[in-house]
């Protein structure tokens, strides 16, 4: 199970990847027009509902996305069998359908149907649904004079009537359903700032699991009605309010993190100093750049589960006091230094300035608390144990020279190391990646060797499950994985 929903975290990021298209269209759109479509710019205009084309359709790309990412050979099939079972339950259950089925007028159906268009929580539904019936009948093989629907042409087929039954349940269950999921979103949100400090808290917690995109979607996007990055990038919602899920991350990623790389290079031992320097530097600025902040976070998630445990808490009191004044901002991809500027173009955001103060105090705040607990407990972080830096293969590792390939570049390499390290191509059953992370399913874990697999220069290694390993490798992942398979 945990595997499955790792699996679909992984997944879950590529109609994500799609969003930082949608803020950067956006936010050129106001910066050149702030009052946006209708305000006297129609280039403007252009880019807005360019930008908002992505956000109004978001529940279809999960539909779509989800299938082709848990499809067990990312093949396209299995990414229309998302689109086809998307389109007939969304079709189904419309107001205007239920009306019909009803016999009453739309205005009484009832506000659950009225949002089926564009609700991600049922993309999410039917694009799951989707890739499990790819891979259970992606192989069927039908009678001679049916041969052209064997296979995967079968699966969209299939999906229909799956989908005439799902639409069926969903008939009686959504209004249920809905309800439920509006209310515990209601709860959190009706909790204020102190809401938005619990939603931090545990969204940063979750981030060793990778479960945490399953947190983020109840509050980032339409599925209980909070919709908060749609919202702000739509210039909707109240201001002050909207954005208060995505704000307090920017004080953290942008200055928080890089204060607790500077406290950990500072701790380092001399010796080790100028190979911790170049490792937290890095780190630093595509945290503050970019706000990928994984590569950073490994590097003392678990060498200092303590310090991992003050990060969490931290965050969720920056969310807490950016709500707490209202003081918004909002991103497309994550809270870095891009994705603020693109976002104070946005009208409904609020003060954003106001975050890099908070910035400032939090830069402070985790340079003097990740210091002082690395001295008082000694603290093994990047620069204070040898282990933790050594760049030397271990003995051995020439054996795996039959691994390399003609392509002797540094994405093989790496590839390579990583592969020996995982205890040789014989060992993996599957390899695939997320944002930063090969996430690689091995037959025996008592193969696995973690002083080879560092010595390749990733950024650190997690066994969320049994014979499941995450490599934290940063932003170049997709092109170490790709080796890789092709190292298979």
């Amino acid at each position: 199970m945990l595997r499955y929903i790792q699996n679909m975290g992984r997944a879950f990021m590529l109609p994500v990847a799609v969003l930082p298209a949608a803020a950067l269209l956006l936010g050129i759109g106001y910066a050149i027009d702030p009052e946006g479509w209708g305000g006297g710019s129609a280039i403007a205009g252009m880019f807005i509902n360019a930008g908002g084309a992505i956000l109004d359709h978001l529940a279809i790309l999960f539909a779509v996305g989800l299938a082709f990412g848990m499809s067990k050979d990312k093949n396209g099939a299995a990414a229309l069998a998302g689109l086809v079972s998307f389109l007939v339950v969304t079709n189904l259950l419309s107001a205007d359908s239920v009306a019909l089925l009803r016999g009453v007028e739309v205005e009484e159906v009832g506000e659950a149907f009225g949002v089926i268009e564009n609700n991600v929580f049922l993309g999410i539904i039917t694009g799951l649904i989707s890739a499990a019936l790819y891979n259970r009948f992606s192989g069927t093989k039908l009678p001679d004079y049916l041969a052209f629907f064997s296979g995967r042409r079968a699966v969209p087929i299939i999906a229909v009537f799956v989908m005439i039954l799902l639409s069926g349940i969903l008939y009686f269950v959504w209004p249920l359903l809905y309800n439920g999921l509006f209310s515990f979103g209601e709860w959190i949100s009706g909790m204020g700032a102190l809401g938005a400090g619990l939603y931090g808290f545990f969204n940063r917690l979750l981030i060793p699991t990778g479960l945490h995109h399953a947190l983020n979607s109840v509050f980032w996007f339409d599925t209980v009605g909070i919709n908060d990055i749609g919202n702000f990038w739509d210039n909707a919602g109240e201001q002050g309010i909207t954005g208060r899920y995505q704000a307090g991350f920017f004080p953290i990623m942008m200055f928080g993190l890089p204060g607790a790389a500077l406290a950990m290079y500072h701790m380092a031992k001399t010796e080790y100093k100028k190979a911790a320097g170049s490792i937290l530097l890095a780190a630093s600025l595509t945290a503050f750049l970019t706000g990928v902040t994984e590569p950073l976070e490994f590097s003392f998630m678990f060498l200092a589960p303590l310090l991992y445990l003050v990060h969490a808490l931290l965050t969720g009191l920056s969310l807490f006091i950016a709500a707490l004044f209202e003081w918004t901002a909002g991103f497309g991809f994550s809270a870095g230094l891009i994705d603020f500027v693109l976002s104070t173009q946005v009208p409904i955001a609020n003060q954003p300035y106001m975050l890099l103060v908070q910035g400032l105090v939090f830069f402070a705040l985790y340079y003097f608390i990740f210091r002082v607990i690395i001295k008082a407990m000694d603290l093994k972080t990047p620069g204070r144990d040898d282990a933790v830096l050594s760049a030397e293969a271990p003995a051995g590792a020439e054996e795996g020279e039959d691994l390399k390939s003609a392509h002797d570049d540094r994405y093989s390499r790496k590839a390579d190391q990583i592969l020996i390290g995982l205890g040789g191509k014989d060992n993996i059953d599957t390899v695939d990646y997320c944002t930063t992370r090969l996430r690689v399913n091995v037959h025996d874990d008592s193969l696995i060797d973690e002083d080879q697999i560092k010595s390749s220069g990733v950024h650190g290694i997690a066994k969320p499950g049994k014979n499941n390993v995450q490599v934290v490798v940063g932003t170049e992942v997709e092109h170490v994985a790709e080796e890789m398979k092709r190292l298979l």
